[in-house]
C-alpha cells in the first residue's frame, strides 16, 4: 500500500499560516498541511506527520505549508490552502473528517488527505480525498503485553487523551495485551477530557499520571498528544526522587524515548509513512483516493527496541511479543476495539 507524493500549494498569506521552509517562486511541488490541536511540538502524533512532509522534502524535492489551527479555524486553514490552488491538502487527525468533506465539494479538482479519517462519520470519502486510517489496536496490544510482561507492581495504566472510539481502541488494545500475557494484571483507565483540548493539557496528564502511579501502576501507556507530557513529567519527579527508575511510561505514535530514560518503549504509529506515501502518489499522478488502513501487515504500526531500551525488554519478553505479533497476522488473534 504505497501510494505516494505530491503536489504544490502557493505561499500562505502573511501571517496565516507558517512554513518551513518559506515557499519562494522555484516551482518546486508544494503541500498544505493542516496540525491538529497540539501543533507542531508535541513530540507524538502531529511531530510524526511534519517528519513525512520532511522525508518528501529531502527526498522527493518538495516544499510544504503548515498551519496550526484552534479548534475553530481548522475549516478555515483547509480552505486557506485550497484557495491558494494546492493540489494537495492534508489534515492530520479524525476533528478533520467534516471540514475536509466539505472543502473537498468545493474544489472537486484538488486532492485532499486526512490522516484518521472517521469512517463514522462518513462511510465513503469524496473521490478526491485519501481517507488515511490505522489499525492502533494492533500495535497497542504489544505494548501492552510489553507492559504486562515487565511491571513489577501488577498494576499498569492507561491515560487518553479525548475519550472518543478512536482513542478507546488504543485502550481496548493496550488492556487486551496486557491480558493475555498477564491475566492478574489490573489495568487503571482515564481520559484528559471530552473535547479535543484534551489532546493538549501537560498539566491534566500530570494529575492523572500521578494517580494511577500513586494507586500502584508502575508503566502507564498514554495515547494523549501533548497532554502526554505531564505523564513524563510525573514519571520524571517520581524518578528522581527516588534516585532510581521505578516508575515507567511508554510513548504514543512516535519514538518517545528523548523524554528520558524512563520511557520503556513507545508504540510506532507510522503517521510519517501514510503522509510521505500520499504526497508520493500526488506527485506521480497515482493520487491513492478511497480509504487505506495501516496495520501490522502493512508495516504502519510497531514498538520500539533498540541499543537504548534492550535493557528494559530482554530478550525472553520480546520473544513473546513477537509470537503474538506472528499470531495477530495469521488472523489467530482478533484485537478487540473497544
Amino acid at each position: 500500500m504505497r501510494f505516494a507524493c505530491l503536489a504544490l500549494l502557493a505561499a500562505l498569506a502573511a501571517g496565516c499560516g507558517k512554513s518551513d521552509p518559506a515557499p519562494g517562486t522555484t516551482g518546486a511541488l508544494k503541500v498544505g498541511l493542516v496540525f491538529d490541536v497540539g501543533g507542531r511540538g508535541d513530540r507524538s502524533f502531529n511531530d510524526a506527520a511534519y517528519a513525512g512532509l520532511e522525508r518528501a522534502k529531502k527526498e522527493l524535492g518538495i516544499e510544504f505549508e503548515y498551519f496550526e489551527p484552534t479548534h475553530a479555524d481548522r475549516e478555515a486553514g483547509l480552505r486557506k490552502y485550497a484557495e491558494q490552488g494546492a493540489p494537495l491538502v492534508i489534515g492530520v487527525g479524525f476533528a478533520f473528517t467534516d471540514s475536509i468533506a466539505k472543502v473537498s465539494a468545493d474544489f472537486p479538482g484538488q486532492h485532499f488527505a486526512c490522516v484518521d479519517w472517521d469512517t463514522g462519520s462518513a462511510p465513503k470519502p469524496p473521490a478526491n480525498v485519501a481517507a488515511l486510517r490505522f489499525r492502533e489496536e494492533e500495535g497497542c496490544f504489544l505494548v501492552g503485553a510489553i507492559a504486562g510482561l515487565t511491571t513489577k507492581t501488577g498494576k499498569v495504566g492507561f491515560v487518553g487523551g479525548m475519550e472518543i472510539p478512536l482513542i478507546h481502541k488504543f485502550r481496548a488494545g493496550f488492556a487486551a495485551g496486557v491480558k493475555a500475557v498477564n491475566p492478574s494484571c489490573e489495568v487503571l483507565v482515564a481520559f484528559a477530557g471530552l473535547t479535543p483540548e484534551a489532546f493538549k493539557d501537560p498539566v491534566k496528564g500530570k494529575e492523572l499520571a500521578r494517580s494511577q502511579y500513586g494507586a500502584g501502576a508502575d508503566i502507564i501507556f498514554h495515547a494523549s498528544g501533548s497532554t502526554g507530557l505531564g505523564v513524563f513529567e510525573e514519571a520524571r519527579a517520581r524518578n528522581r526522587e527516588r534516585g532510581t527508575v521505578t516508575h515507567f511510561v511508554i510513548g504514543v505514535d512516535a519514538d518517545q524515548w528523548e523524554e528520558g530514560g524512563h520511557v520503556l518503549t513507545s508504540m510506532l504509529k507510522r503517521v510519517d509513512v501514510a503522509v510521505f506515501d500520499v504526497v508520493k502518489g500526488t506527485k506521480a499522478g497515482t493520487f491513492p483516493a478511497g480509504v487505506h488502513e495501516f496495520g501490522l501487515k502493512e508495516d504502519g504500526l510497531g514498538y520500539v527496541r533498540d541499543d537504548r531500551n534492550r535493557a528494559l525488554i530482554p530478550d525472553t519478553v520480546a520473544q513473546k511479543v513477537d509470537a503474538l505479533k506472528a499470531e495477530i497476522l495469521a488472523g489467530r488473534i482478533t484485537v478487540p476495539v473497544r
